[in-house]
């Protein structure tokens, strides 16, 4: 973990929250592109980012979902009360609407899925301190599904048994992380069933399977 300090009230500073190290290393180039931004802190857990973020008050955080001890959601939970100037952006390969959800009801005010390029990350920086709210494209549509009325939905496919112990945990309060550990699987096959109940079940979204699953019972 490196730490910088700026002079320049003007600049943007900004921590990184990611574990892989080629990936902290590629955000650490594409923000060095800019003059107006310096990158003040890398962190690869959320144990150091709960640490350490509040001492450096950065203008933006950029912040993984998929993180050695817990979520980036959980991070950002934690954070957001604490840094109420900071803006929280999502940097993640999850396109999962619980996700993505969780994430902005914690705090973050954007949702950008990687691999990003340069200009798209550098812009998002630059539009979340503007008030906006930048997110993928994928993101967009799937939050606009969210609000669309439900329509007659075609009968439910037969679920496994698998599906169905995974769907049980969700109907009964658990996270995505509490499930894998729970049926000792990774949090990729966790939501690889997901994907399958939703498909299954005709919905897009946690809220939908939940509650369409209650009523097949």
């Amino acid at each position: 973990m490196t730490t910088n300090t700026a002079k320049d009230r003007k600049t943007i500073r900004i921590a990184l929250v990611e574990d892989d190290d080629g990936t902290l290393r590629n955000l650490r180039r594409m923000l060095a592109t800019d003059e107006g931004c310096l990158c003040v802190g890398g962190f690869r857990t959320v144990e150091e980012a709960t640490d350490a973020i509040p001492r450096l008050q950065p203008d933006v955080v950029l912040v993984d979902v998929n993180l050695p001890d817990g979520t980036g959601v959980d991070a950002v939970r934690t954070l957001a009360p604490a840094l109420p100037e900071t803006e929280f952006v999502m940097l993640t390969i999850y396109q999962d609407g619980d996700i993505l959800f969780d994430a902005l009801s914690a705090g973050a005010h954007g949702y950008l899925i990687k691999p990003v390029r340069t200009e798209q990350l550098l812009a998002a920086i630059h539009d979340v301190l503007e008030g906006g709210a930048p997110m993928s494209n994928v993101v967009a549509r799937r939050i606009v599904r969210s609000f669309e009325p439900d329509k007659s939905l075609p009968p439910p496919e037969p679920l496994g048994p698998r599906e169905r112990e995974v769907l049980e945990l969700l109907a009964a309060g658990a996270m995505y992380k509490q499930v894998a550990k729970k049926l000792d699987i990774s949090m990729n096959t966790v939501l690889t069933y997901v994907r399958r109940i939703y498909k299954k079940l005709h919905v897009n979204s946690r809220h939908a399977a939940v509650d369409r699953y209650k009523r097949m019972r």
